[in-house]
């Protein structure tokens, strides 16, 4: 494993990379996206740097879809934080040893029934940034122990790591969407 050992601060070193049997295949198309450095500094950073960024849209870029049926800058920014929210709840699961397999979310639906496209970028925007905030602080006050527990085998994330790479590469992923969406070059 790649993580921190013994009494080590992980919120003072990072945890390290996920190794790959801390989740399935699928999730290192986002691990892969972050870029080396400590973990909890990166995700902290992209609260700011992100709205930095949205900030700079205007509200018809905001609204704007690349194709029918295509998700636009307020829906990414929203789902976003839904899957921040559902990822932030199994890292707490897999921290606390809590055996319990958890369902399956179908994030499409959450998307239909989250009436983001009705609200400003700005407000969608705010409350992302508020639950990263919130994810932040979790994994800020995980020991050492609760970084290297593992899931059963069967889950589709099996650490806390992985969930937090996750998330970090998720939002890379979906920040560089929006900017080809609008013909901006990559950050």
């Amino acid at each position: 494993m790649a993580g921190p050992r013994g009494d080590a601060r992980v919120a003072d070193i990072g945890p390290g990379r996920p190794d790959a049997d801390e989740c399935q295949p699928y999730y290192f198309q986002y691990i892969k996206l972050v870029p080396d450095g400590h973990l909890l500094q990166l995700l902290e950073r992209q609260i700011s740097e992100t709205a930095a960024y949205l900030t700079t849209l205007a509200p018809e870029e905001a609204l704007r879809r690349e194709a029918p049926g295509e998700w636009n800058a307020v829906e990414i920014v929203g789902h976003l934080a839904d899957t921040e929210r559902v990822f932030e709840y199994r890292a707490l699961r897999i921290a606390r040893a809590d055996p319990v397999m958890w369902t399956k979310v179908e994030f499409e639906g959450y998307q239909a029934a989250a009436g983001f496209q009705a609200r400003s970028l700005g407000d969608v925007v705010a409350e992302y940034a508020a639950v990263r905030a919130a994810f932040v602080a979790l994994l800020r006050g995980l020991d050492a122990g609760a970084w290297e527990r593992r899931a059963p085998a069967d889950w589709t994330l099996r650490s806390v790591r992985a969930v937090a790479y996750s998330m970090a590469g998720h939002e890379l992923h979906h920040l560089a969407d929006i900017r080809r969406q609008l013909g901006a070059p990559p950050a």
